[in-house]
C-alpha cells in the first residue's frame, strides 16, 4: 500500500487555524497562521466561539441531520497525526503541533512514568493508576490559554459538566475558565451568555457525534441522533449569537466504521521484544514492524526514514523518547488492537485515511453545500 500524505501543519491544518485566532487575538502566534484563502473567509468579530464537534469529519457532513453543518462549510483543513481527540485538543490547547507539544498519540509512551498510558484517562492501558504523572504540568507552558489572558483575552472552555476536574481537563485547560454544560440546550445557552462579553475566545466541545459513531456506528439510529444535536446546537449559535460575534467550527478527526471482521488482535510473536503504544488504525511500534505489516499487508515506516508526521521542529524535550520506532499504516477497512482494547467498537479514527483526518472549517457567513 501507499504511505499517506503526511497532514499539513503550514497553513491548512487545525495548528494554522488556532494559530489564526489567536493571532487576531494577541497579534502573534507561535504556529504559522491559516492559508491567505482560508483566513479571509473568517470575520473579524470583538469576541470569538470556536465550537469542536468531536469526531465529525468532512466526509460526514452528508448525513441528512447535518444540513445547517454542511451548508457552514467554507473549507477543508486537516487534522493533526494521529487523527484523534487528545492529540487534536492539546493541538487546540497550545496552538502548536504534536511534535512540539509532545502528546503525540492517545495510548502513547512515557518512558519518564515508565508505562504506555491512556491520555483520555491517564491511566495504563488497563484502567489502572500511573504515580507520578504530572497532569497540569504535562502541556508546554505557556498553553494557548495563558497566551491569551497574558494579552487581556478572557479563554472560557464551555464542556460537559463530568469533565471538571479530570487528569484530561487539568491538563488542556490550565488557565481557562471552565463552564460546565448537562445537554445540548444548556451548551448552548452558556455559549451565547459569555459571548455577550468584548475581548473573549469561548471555546465550547460537544462530544455526541463522536461517541455514537464508536458505539454504533454511522448507519445507527444513535448517531442520526447525535448528528441532530450537534446540528441544532450549530443552528442556535449561528442564528442567535450576535452578528459581531465570530463563529466558527471545527472537528478533532473524522470516522471510518469497520466491519466486526476486519478487526483483529495483535499476536504478540508478531513483535518479538516490541511493544505497542498506539494501535487501531495506526500502530506505533517500539521495535521492529515488519512482521506486523507483512500479516496485515500494510506499510511499515521506520522513523528513521520519515519522521514528520507529528509536524515540524523544534520537537519536544521528550519527543524522542516517547516516539516509536516506526509506524504501521493498515490498509482501509481494517483495525488492529492489543489486548487492553475494547474490539467491539464500530467507529474508528487515528489513520490518515481523508475521512479520519480531512475536518471542516465551519462559518456561519459561508452557505454553499459540501461537494
Amino acid at each position: 500500500m501507499q504511505v499517506p500524505p503526511i497532514p499539513s501543519y503550514d497553513g491548512r491544518g487545525l495548528v494554522n487555524l488556532v494559530a489564526e485566532i489567536e493571532h487576531r487575538c494577541t497579534g502573534v502566534s507561535i504556529a504559522p497562521r491559516l492559508d491567505p484563502d482560508l483566513a479571509a473567509r473568517i470575520p473579524t468579530g470583538r469576541t470569538h466561539v470556536l465550537v469542536l464537534f468531536d469526531g465529525l469529519g468532512c466526509h460526514q457532513l452528508g448525513h441528512p441531520g447535518a444540513t445547517d453543518l454542511a451548508a457552514s462549510v467554507a473549507g477543508v483543513i486537516d487534522a493533526p497525526f494521529p487523527a484523534t481527540t487528545t492529540v487534536s485538543l492539546a493541538t487546540l490547547a497550545t496552538g502548536l503541533p504534536p511534535s512540539q507539544h509532545g502528546l503525540i498519540a492517545y495510548k502513547m509512551w512515557m518512558p519518564e512514568v515508565g508505562s504506555v498510558v491512556n491520555t483520555i484517562h491517564m491511566t495504563t492501558p488497563f484502567g489502572e493508576p500511573i504515580d507520578g504523572l504530572d497532569h497540569a504540568g504535562l502541556l508546554p507552558s505557556p498553553n494557548l490559554w495563558e497566551r491569551l489572558r497574558a494579552a487581556g483575552v478572557e479563554p472560557i472552555v464551555v464542556q460537559p459538566g463530568n469533565f471538571a476536574s479530570t487528569p484530561l481537563t487539568r491538563a488542556l485547560y490550565r488557565g481557562a475558565r471552565f463552564e460546565g454544560y448537562w445537554n445540548a440546550d444548556e451548551a448552548v445557552a452558556a455559549t451565547m451568555d459569555l459571548a455577550v462579553t468584548d475581548g473573549r475566545v469561548v471555546f465550547l466541545y460537544i462530544p455526541d457525534v463522536d461517541f455514537a459513531a464508536h458505539v454504533a456506528g454511522q448507519a445507527s439510529d444513535l448517531y442520526g441522533e447525535a448528528m441532530e444535536r450537534a446540528n441544532m446546537v450549530w443552528a442556535a449559535l449561528a442564528s442567535g449569537l450576535d452578528p459581531e460575534v465570530c463563529l466558527i467550527g471545527t472537528a478533532d478527526h473524522g470516522h471510518v466504521d469497520i466491519d466486526e471482521a476486519a478487526r483483529h488482535m495483535i499476536d504478540p510473536d508478531d513483535l518479538g521484544t516490541g511493544f505497542v503504544s498506539e494501535d487501531g488504525r495506526v500502530i506505533m511500534v517500539h521495535g521492529d514492524g515488519a512482521v506486523l505489516a507483512s500479516r496485515y499487508d500494510g506499510r511499515w515506516v521506520p522513523l528513521a526514514v520519515e519522521s514528520a508526521w507529528w509536524g515540524p521542529g523544534p520537537e519536544h524535550p521528550r519527543f524522542a523518547e516517547r516516539a516509536p520506532d516506526g509506524l504501521l499504516f493498515l490498509p482501509d477497512g481494517i483495525a488492529v488492537f492489543m489486548p487492553s482494547s475494547n474490539r467491539r467498537l464500530v467507529g474508528y479514527h487515528g489513520g490518515c485515511h481523508p475521512c479520519e483526518i480531512e475536518i471542516p472549517l465551519l462559518l456561519r457567513e459561508h452557505r454553499e453545500a459540501i461537494p
